[in-house]
């Protein structure tokens, strides 16, 4: 009598799951997946320049931005909205593209890492992430940045604990954070000055 172990139950399963059983039976193959969403056009913009695009209705704004229009400063970091990476400004406010529809932006503004500098110029805060060292990796640092700049257009860059605070919806794998807190206190501290 053959000895029947984990090892033969699993071969064998796998085996009858690839090559169904009987003499002339084709093979069980998945359905082809359907789109079935509906195309929705948009207008909006985006860092300034109009875009109109014609997308799946439940197309994420991370996926227009990275896939359709190429702007791949924004990173795909979880796709749950609990690492920030993806962080873009909609309407002048901070938001996580990848929880996002991108429906919901037609007729907004829309401003990514990409248009944050002005042409071959730094904007303060990314000279500062880079004089604080307040990066490592780089991945997670585009959302940083705008997370960043949220923080400070609305008025929340008050002291060290505010900026922790603002900033905890971002996450760094690297741990520049008190790099990033550098940054921020020392942009805020330009700003007061001026």
């Amino acid at each position: 009598m053959a000895k029947i172990t984990r090892r033969t139950v699993l071969g064998t399963g796998a085996a009858t799951t690839m090559f169904p059983v009987g003499i002339g039976a084709r093979p069980v193959l998945p359905a082809p997946v359907r789109e079935t969403g509906d195309a929705v056009r948009l207008a909006l913009r985006v860092n300034g320049e109009a875009v109109s695009v014609t997308i799946d209705s439940r197309a994420s704004l991370l996926d227009l931005l990275r896939e359709r229009l190429k702007l791949s400063g924004t990173k795909k970091g979880c796709d749950h909205g609990q690492c920030g990476a993806c962080t873009v400004h909609l309407n002048g406010r901070a938001v996580v593209s990848c929880l996002t529809i991108a429906a919901k932006a037609d007729g907004a503004n829309v401003r990514t890492i990409e248009g944050v500098g002005s042409g071959n110029s730094l904007h303060p805060m990314q000279r500062a992430f880079i004089d604080h060292d307040a990066l490592q990796c780089g991945y997670c640092t585009p959302g940083q940045i705008m997370s960043a700049i949220a923080c400070m257009q609305d008025g929340q860059a008050l002291d060290r604990a505010s900026i922790r605070e603002f900033m905890s919806g971002n996450l760094c794998r690297c741990g520049a954070y008190l790099g990033i807190v550098a940054a921020i206190e020392a942009v805020a501290t330009d700003r007061r000055r001026d």
